[in-house]
């Protein structure tokens, strides 16, 4: 047995145009028939075939003969279900687009590995979103606001319009692949939600989860459901102020250096691979400030989970050590392929 065609896009356009063209063929000749049948003016002629048409229901022009009735039922027959046609066409032309463009974003979402997810899309979300886009990073927003989910759209960002809170959200967004997840959403029983839903689909350590918080008494909460690090805007805000007032130079210095979209250098992390060139040696035998024009600021120890900030010349790194630079995005990248042995 056959299965029934599936309109295309293309095809439900085309008959949108087919019924057009024959919408504008029963206007020419409904007015054309009032007019040698009634002896109408043209115009009085074209009002009563649209009102038809359209099944105003507004009383006729002037009063019909027999001959007049039996062609105004006549194109009301013919052109009513011509209309409706063209109405279920237009709805099912809509709907055929809002699926193609989900399914559009949908598979760009999962070509997806190594982004972050954002929950939330309101002030903070927004200025986070442009700074990870701006470090070149991928990201994917949640977010149920029509407004916003079209500002995404409108920057080209992909999205998934849905709860924040429902797992499904989080698989669609490819939590699963993701390096990081970032709690924005508006209350901290959400943060604190999403979190522990985050931690129950991925089950592996290098999912980081940065939460905000509007109230301190929700850190341990969020902590306790696996979220790695709890920033609070409001005691950023204020240990900022204090810096400003007590180091004004310190400040305006570490503005330029690390504020993204100021100088060409940046703070990053850059994890040894087994095997590589900086596994096995020394920070003195390499000499970054010349080989890759990059300064070591500190580093994480693998095997002791210790941090040591500006380290000795003679330590020696190994495979699973995390360092802290300060570089610029070519060094950054040489450093990383050629000295870390990463893939990026």
């Amino acid at each position: 047995m056959a299965l029934p065609r599936v309109p295309t896009r293309a095809t439900t356009g085309r008959e949108i145009l087919l019924g057009t063209a024959a919408v504008a063929a029963l206007m020419s000749v409904g007015t054309a028939g009032y007019v040698w049948i009634e002896g109408w003016r043209v115009m009085n002629a074209f009002y009563m075939t649209f009102i038809t048409l359209s099944t105003i229901g507004f009383a006729e022009v002037r009063p019909l003969s027999d001959a007049g009735k039996l062609f105004t039922i006549g194109l009301a027959f013919v052109g009513i279900g011509t209309f409706a046609t063209i109405a279920s066409r237009v709805v099912q032309l809509l709907v055929t687009t809002a699926t193609l463009r989900q399914r559009a974003m949908e598979r760009r979402i999962n070509r997806l590995s190594g982004h972050y997810v954002i929950a939330g899309y309101g002030k903070l979300g927004e200025s986070i979103v442009g700074d990870l886009v701006a470090a070149g990073r991928d990201v994917v927003v949640i977010d149920r606001s029509d407004d916003r989910i079209a500002d995404l759209d409108a920057a080209g960002i992909p999205f998934v319009q849905a709860e924040a809170e429902e797992e499904a959200s989080l698989l669609e967004a490819g939590i699963d692949r993701a390096a990081g997840l970032v709690l924005v959403l508006p209350q901290d029983a959400s943060n604190v939600f999403v979190a522990l839903s985050a931690r129950e689909i991925v089950d592996r350590s290098d999912l980081f989860i940065v939460a905000r918080t509007n109230e301190q008494t929700a850190t341990k909460k969020l902590l306790r459901a696996g979220v790695d690090k709890v920033i609070s805007p409001l005691e950023i805000g204020a240990d900022r102020i204090a810096q400003t007032i007590l180091r004004p130079r310190v400040d305006r210095f570490m503005e330029k250096a690390l504020g993204v979209g100021t100088l060409d250098v940046d703070l990053e992390e850059v994890v040894i691979q087994d095997g590589s060139l900086l596994d096995g040696i020394s920070l003195v035998d390499v000499d970054f400030r010349s080989r890759f024009d990059a300064i070591v600021v500190g580093v994480l120890r693998a095997a002791t989970g210790e941090g040591l900030f500006n380290p000795e010349a003679r330590l020696v790194l190994e495979a699973g050590d995390t360092l802290i630079v300060l570089a610029s995005a070519e060094p950054l990248r040489r450093l990383r392929i050629e000295g870390a042995g990463m893939t990026v």
